[in-house]
């Protein structure tokens, strides 16, 4: 976290996901939302990748998923009821959990912090698991810590891969 004056101002990783319509042009409407609503700062944005469907009903199609780098003012919670605010603006519709959806904003990680809400947990609980969210945020912060574990993203995808090829 950086202090500016009294303003402090955290580095908070948002993972992006798409898997109906433009997949890409609801990725690329997000980001400039980010900014556009007050959300903070866009410093960086992975590549997307396409990705299977992970969980949630069978016969999805694709993802489209990245990771961005976004510098806020706002606490955690505002920042995901801006998310959620973003997702509606995009066109995102509330269907069965881990259906299809146009868009998907995440809260990964908020700097170093931990933390356990009724509405918010980061780290994000499932991302040590996802390929599809290490590998983007690897691409672009392989070196930030866990605050969890103290590992580094490098090392948790490393390990990640291990695990699905048994070495």
């Amino acid at each position: 976290m950086t202090r500016v004056g009294e303003i402090v101002l955290a580095m908070v990783y948002i993972g992006l996901g798409s898997n109906l319509g433009s997949r890409r042009s609801h990725i690329h409407s997000a980001l400039l939302l980010l900014e556009e609503m007050g959300a903070g700062r866009v410093e960086r944005v992975s590549m997307l990748v396409d990705t299977e469907p992970v969980g949630g009903p069978p016969g999805q199609p694709m993802y489209a998923n990245g990771v961005a780098l976004l510098e806020t003012d706002l606490q955690p919670e505002a920042l995901l009821a801006v998310l959620k605010e973003i997702e509606a603006r995009v066109g995102r519709i509330e269907r069965e959990h881990w259906g299809p959806r146009e868009i998907d904003l995440d809260i990964l990680l908020y700097g170093p912090s931990i933390i356990k809400s009724d509405v918010l947990e980061v780290p994000h609980p499932r991302m040590w698991k996802r390929e599809f969210v290490l590998g983007p945020l690897a691409e672009i912060a392989p070196d930030v810590v866990n605050p969890a574990t103290g590992r580094t993203i490098a090392r948790h995808l490393a390990d990640l891969k291990a695990e699905k090829t048994g070495k």
